[in-house]
């Protein structure tokens, strides 16, 4: 039996310049071969191992092995062959891509968020003509090239309960519950158990997340049923390697005997957010004991992990320090990060990112081996730093709390909906089904060229803000000619919808390579919110004001709410996210007051991330959600009746919320739903007064949907929800797409916005 001292659950697999990024974009432009794209991420793949190995983990199956081309859930569906059959005109990385991106003529799997994560999953479609079969050999295949490089890692899979716990029926048996399959499934994770033992291969990790969640259809209880007959089956495998069972993200302490008694070698437990149960026993088993997180970037408290890892220890386990999650949430490395003074000197001491993580779980493992005094210094410096930082500047700001203390109902509170509706339709005299975008537009290779000339020194600040008002006119003038009813200015400011904020707002600090993965390609520099929150500055007002002084039509204002930029930063852990969502929200309130005297008609206060944050625990449901949504009313009650307040949500498993979503009583909500083909819907019948524009076109996705698809969309959309309601849009910003496949888009929808609206109008003569 191999053992292990010291481990991780992931690593970022994105590489520490991106190279993953590069390496796919190019792929898929056809810039770079097949080959050469397979030797670009193999060569990332080995470049991480050795980094690993350098990093002191150093023992066989220490080092994960956790890559992926796109997504770890397609991956596993992959291997079980969970191929929908509209792909099965193509073959490997082809139909791969298609099923996370979708084409021309291969509309893409759905896109939803990872637990309670800013990462997103691809969602397998099962139902019971599903032919399961060991038909991808991509894990084995890594696992024989880091053999041959010379490193015994661990291989990293999702394991079959959390993969068709997070599955979905297909379109033909929508309502197929995917864990009726779970024993068609076991026999290719079975294949898979025994190619890895035929390479030598020490230990297999399977990720069953899916255990520590009470969001998801199936019931916590009934999921550790199931766990608890598969890893059975698994462990009594004769020739097998050592299983690393994991259940991250949440707490395990419900399935945790359970898991004890199949027999696996070695259980994962996320001892952050979760605890062992009292008075647990784990004799003979191997306990991977989260202690360091892997979800957020604050240097762990030593002696805190220390007194955590000796607690797990009086389970009679054999305990092996690890980070609570994989590492893919939090950015490769610290090195070559700097901050302005005086932060600079302090915030770098009070950070770990993945590598210094490693570096913390190494020494922890060292402790478990050779005593705590062995890391005695080690400790001194941890808790040295965790005092220095909550006596330094700017980390509690007096009057910010005063100001938060004296908060009262009245200040979440607006008027009577149905008055406002009034008052705004008679303002903005808005067609039936009014058309509109997101917010954001993409951005053009001279912008892109421009801010890092402007970064650089290239570029002065009048050259660059004269580069914003020619790409601001432009956007306006395109929307004017595609006939949209309210415009956006497209934010080319903005790099980011979080960090520009941040950028503006006291408490915040940014990273220049701070890359972490979203889904795919698709990369975040989410920013780090280490104090106190103010607005000392305008947040960007002039560009809206800019842009509506070139048309006739409203533009929207266009804010990033409290709990979205809480959700997509690294956000401070010293005090009440309640609290911090409050500082961020009279900052708001701030701006949104300022854009309203400068007459801005709509603001858009963008709240991607409600459901993301939302716990998983069912029984801390309530608490988020009435600060979460008191959060987004504090930002948006100071506004007159007249000035129409939207909101914008994306990519999350809505149904949970929908009264939630609903509280937060904004004059009109634009929710993502063209994937789902407006599934959404069925459940947002009666809930809602307001208005509601569900996204008809997936802009995740390269595909430009036909005017006829978009029409059947539309009048989808119109069986659940009343035309005077109803706003026509797409899922999400433009940003990430291009500009001949946002103008073609955008005219198919205004055109088929016009067929229904003629369909309408005929109903009614």
């Amino acid at each position: 039996m191999t053992k292990l001292t010291s481990t991780i659950l992931g690593y970022p697999r994105i590489g520490v310049n991106r190279e993953l990024k590069r390496a796919l974009e190019s792929y898929w432009a056809g810039k770079i071969s097949k080959e050469e794209f397979l030797g670009a991420t193999k060569q990332l793949r080995l470049a991480n191992y050795e980094r690993l190995t350098d990093l002191g983990l150093g023992e066989p199956g220490a080092i994960p092995d956790s890559h992926t081309y796109y997504d770890q859930v397609l991956d596993a569906a992959f291997l079980v062959g969970a191929i929908p059959q509209r792909f099965a005109d193509l073959d490997g990385l082809d139909a791969y891509f298609a099923a996370a991106r979708g084409d021309a003529t291969h509309p893409a799997n759905e896109m939803t968020k990872w637990f309670d994560t800013n990462y997103h999953y691809i969602v397998p479609e099962i139902d019971s003509h599903t032919e399961f079969a060991y038909t991808d050999t991509q894990i084995v295949d890594r696992y024989r090239e880091a053999a041959q490089a010379g490193y015994q890692v661990r291989p990293v899979v999702v394991g079959p309960v959390t993969l068709l716990a997070l599955a979905k029926g297909t379109d033909d048996e929508p309502d197929f519950d995917p864990l009726a399959r779970l024993d068609d499934v076991l026999p290719a994770y079975e294949q898979l158990l025994a190619e890895l033992a035929a390479l030598g291969a020490p230990w297999v990790q399977f990720d069953e997340p899916a255990l520590a969640t009470d969001n998801l259809p199936a019931s916590r209880k009934r999921l550790t049923e199931l766990a608890g007959k598969v890893y059975t089956r698994f462990a009594e495998i004769a020739d097998r390697p050592q299983i690393l069972l994991a259940v991250p993200y949440g707490d395990s302490s419900q399935a945790f005997s359970t898991l004890v008694g199949t027999g696996v070698e070695a259980i994962g437990v996320d001892l952050d957010r979760g605890t062992l149960p009292e008075g647990a026993t784990a004799q003979g088993i191997t306990l991977a004991a989260g202690v360091v997180d892997g979800r957020n970037i604050w240097r762990t408290d030593l002696q805190e992990a220390a007194d955590k890892l000796e607690a797990a220890r009086q389970t009679g386990a054999r305990v092996v320090a690890s980070t609570t999650t994989s590492l893919q949430h939090v950015p490769h490395t610290l090195e070559g990060e700097t901050w302005d003074e005086p932060l600079n000197s302090n915030l770098h001491s009070w950070l770990a990112f993945a590598d210094e993580k490693v570096a913390e779980i190494v020494t922890l493992g060292r402790g478990l081996a050779d005593g705590w005094d062995a890391i005695s210094l080690e400790i001194a410096e941890s808790t040295a730093a965790l005092e220095q930082r909550a006596a330094s500047a700017g980390v509690t700001v007096q009057h910010v709390r005063e100001r938060t203390a004296a908060l009262t109902d009245a200040d979440r509170t607006r008027g009577d909906a149905a008055e406002r509706q009034k008052v705004q339709r008679e303002k903005l005299q808005l067609p039936v089904l009014p058309t509109t975008t997101i917010g954001s537009f993409p951005q053009r290779t001279e912008l892109r060229v421009a801010r890092a000339k402007r970064r650089s020194g290239e570029l002065d600040e009048a050259g660059y803000r004269e580069v914003l008002k020619n790409e601001i006119t432009s956007v306006i003038e395109l929307q004017e000619e595609l006939g949209l009813d309210v415009l956006v200015h497209g934010e080319a400011e903005r790099n980011d919808m979080v960090q520009y904020f941040a950028e503006l707002l006291e408490g915040f600090a940014v990273t220049h390579n701070g890359w972490v993965q979203s889904y795919g390609s698709r990369c975040t520099r989410p920013s780090i919110l280490w104090g106190d929150v103010e607005r000392k500055q305008s947040l960007g007002g002039e560009w809206i004001q800019y842009a509506q002084s070139l048309t006739d039509k409203p533009v929207k204002g266009m804010l990033t709410g409290p709990v979205t930029i809480i959700a997509w930063s690294f956000p401070r852990r010293d005090i009440p996210l309640p609290e911090v969502a409050d500082q961020l929200a009279l900052a708001l309130r701030d701006e949104i007051a300022d854009l309203e005297a400068h007459g801005t008609p709509v603001i858009q206060v963008d709240e991607p991330a409600l459901r993301e944050l939302l716990p998983l625990d069912a029984d801390k449901h309530a608490d988020y959600l009435a600060w979460s949504v008191g959060a987004f009313r504090l930002a948006t009650s100071g506004v007159q009746p007249q000035t129409q307040i939207h909101t914008h949500l994306c990519y999350s498993e809505f149904n949970q919320i929908i009264d939630a979503i609903a509280g937060l009583d904004a004059d009109v909500t634009s929710v993502e739903a063209a994937r789902s083909r407006m599934e959404l819907l069925e459940s947002v019948e009666g809930k809602f007064s307001n208005d509601i524009g569900p996204g008809v076109w997936d802009i995740h996705s390269p595909r430009v949907p036909a005017t006829e698809e978009l029409v059947d969309l539309i009048e989808a959309a119109l069986e659940n929800v009343p035309a005077a309601q109803l706003w026509v849009n797409p899922d999400c910003g433009l940003k990430t797409r291009d500009y001949d496949e946002t103008v073609k888009s955008l005219r198919n929808l205004v055109a088929a916005t016009a067929q229904v609206r003629e369909k309408l109008e005929a109903a009614r003569s």
